[in-house]
């Protein structure tokens, strides 16, 4: 299916927001302002775009430790995001949940997870309950390689099999597992695919460097679930371009492995040398998107600099909630 000059627009804009959101973290964590642990999603970006810009804000999706990217194509704001980063109080969670806790349920994202795995079981009571809405919604599961060898991970797509509950398991295979490679860690001849089809759900694998790929496999998963057709799950080949955690030194990396795979298995480039290719787009409009998000960024930073930081009044405040 031919995407139109606005949802390319809308897709490249958000693939650029999130590539250069984690950039400037990248680059701000070096500073000492931030505390806590950062995974950055670099590299990734076509995954989650691909995957929520199909989605609503009725359509939920759990996130894993990795989670800027998800957060923000779900369209979760960018500077409340920077601010919580930062630990502010005006931040998306007032600062309580920072960089591996974002949420924002009014967008349908149901938070990011510091638990290897435990996103899976939240994305699949979410699917029950759309389930009994009757409104055809699905729910997201995002994964990755680690998580595929977690028994919660299993224990989910065996329920939503079980449940015909509209789940979606999105394995976002990018070869490593922390400091673990995919070939030597996953026994099943590397492929997470076939793990879930095990379990009777039906399967697909894409390039998940690929907007366009992750594009056309995603609208076949929704149909598919959408229509009655049960739980699914998709698994995506991509790259992540820095390490595990910010600090990890990545010793575990080939000799230029990642100047390999910036040079040949970027998404972003992708896109762009497709778009030339096709004239779907001028160049220009999206050199004018790269210097709008580049201020978007600027502007969060300074924001999220300036911003109010937690009282000790706050320590009290949302430790339950009321139903």
């Amino acid at each position: 299916m031919q995407l139109d000059r606005d949802a390319l627009t809308r897709a490249y804009r958000q693939m650029k927001t999130i590539r250069e959101f984690e950039e400037r973290l990248h680059t701000e964590i070096q500073t000492g302002e931030i505390a806590g642990f950062t995974h950055l999603y670099c590299g990734q970006e076509a995954v989650a775009v691909g995957v929520c810009e199909q989605l609503d804000a009725e359509d939920k999706i759990v996130s894993t430790h990795r989670g800027h990217g998800h957060c923000l194509a779900k369209g979760c704001d960018v500077t409340g995001m920077m601010m919580e980063i930062w630990g502010s109080r005006e931040g998306l969670c007032k600062g309580k949940g920072g960089s591996m806790h974002i949420a924002d349920v009014d967008k349908g994202m149901l938070g990011a997870n510091g638990i290897v795995g435990a996103g899976a079981p939240i994305a699949v009571g979410a699917a029950l309950s759309a389930k009994i809405d009757g409104k055809g919604k699905v729910a997201i599961a995002f994964s990755g390689d680690g998580a595929c060898n977690q028994g919660t991970t299993f224990e989910a797509m065996n329920f939503a099999v079980v449940t015909h509950a509209p789940c979606i398991f999105v394995f976002e295979n990018n070869h490593y597992s922390e400091h673990t490679g995919f070939d030597y860690a996953v026994g099943t001849a590397k492929d997470i695919a076939s793990r879930a089809e095990a379990f009777g759900m039906k399967v697909w694998r894409a390039d998940g460097t690929d907007f366009f790929a992750v594009t056309d496999t995603m609208r076949e998963v929704l149909d598919h679930v959408r229509g009655g057709g049960g739980p699914a799950a998709v698994e995506f080949d991509t790259e992540r371009f820095f390490g595990h955690f910010e600090g990890d030194p990545q010793r575990y990396r080939g000799e230029g492995e990642l100047d390999r795979i910036r040079a040949t298995r970027d998404c972003i480039k992708n896109f762009r040398a497709h778009i030339a290719q096709s004239k779907l787009l001028d160049a220009g409009d999206l050199d004018a998107i790269d210097d709008a998000v580049m201020a978007t960024i600027e502007q969060a930073v300074t924001d999220a600099r300036a911003a109010a930081r937690p009282t000790s009044e706050d320590v009290l405040t949302d430790v339950y909630i009321s139903y």
